[in-house]
Parts: C-alpha cells; sequence; structure tokens
C-alpha cells in the first residue's frame, strides 16, 4: 500500500479493510498492519457482518494479492466458509 502521506506515526493502530472476490461473491477482508503495543499479526482474514457482531475468520492463506486490489486463489478448489445462517448476502 502506498500513500502519498505518511500520517501512521500519529495513531496506535492501522485496521485495513479491503473487498476481494472468491467465485464472483464480494468478501470482506481484514488486518491489523500496525499497532502500539504487542507483536503484530501478519495475517489477512475474512470477516463477516453479523446479527450478533463481528465474525473473524482464520487467515486467508490460500489467496496472493489481497490488498493489491489484484486477488487471485492459488489454493484448492473448496469453499472458503459458509456464510452463518443469520447473515444476508
Amino acid at each position: 500500500m502506498h500513500t502519498p502521506l505518511d500520517i501512521s506515526y500519529l495513531s496506535d493502530t492501522v485496521i485495513m479493510l479491503r473487498y476481494f472476490e472468491p467465485d464472483g461473491v464480494v468478501r470482506r477482508a481484514v488486518s491489523v498492519v500496525k499497532k502500539r503495543t504487542g507483536n503484530h499479526e501478519t495475517a489477512i482474514r475474512e470477516f463477516q457482518l453479523a446479527a450478533g457482531g463481528v465474525v473473524v475468520r482464520p487467515p486467508l492463506k490460500q489467496f496472493r494479492g489481497i490488498f493489491t486490489g489484484t486477488p487471485a486463489y492459488i489454493g484448492e478448489t473448496k469453499p472458503l466458509m459458509s456464510d452463518p445462517p443469520d447473515v444476508k448476502s
């Protein structure tokens, strides 16, 4: 990610959100790219907004390029996850 102005030193936490499209379905990805204290987690995870709150899934290890804007699936051809019953597409 490249921005014309670097203001990351002004914030405690930087969260990157991105949409990605596997098999014609729009999904959401999240990654914490900076936090003030503790170890950084480099994983990109899918998340969903459900009736009970935010659902964060395991890391998306079988994708490449999610945050560059050109995601490519490099894993096995199987569903990523099923929608919980309370999530509307």
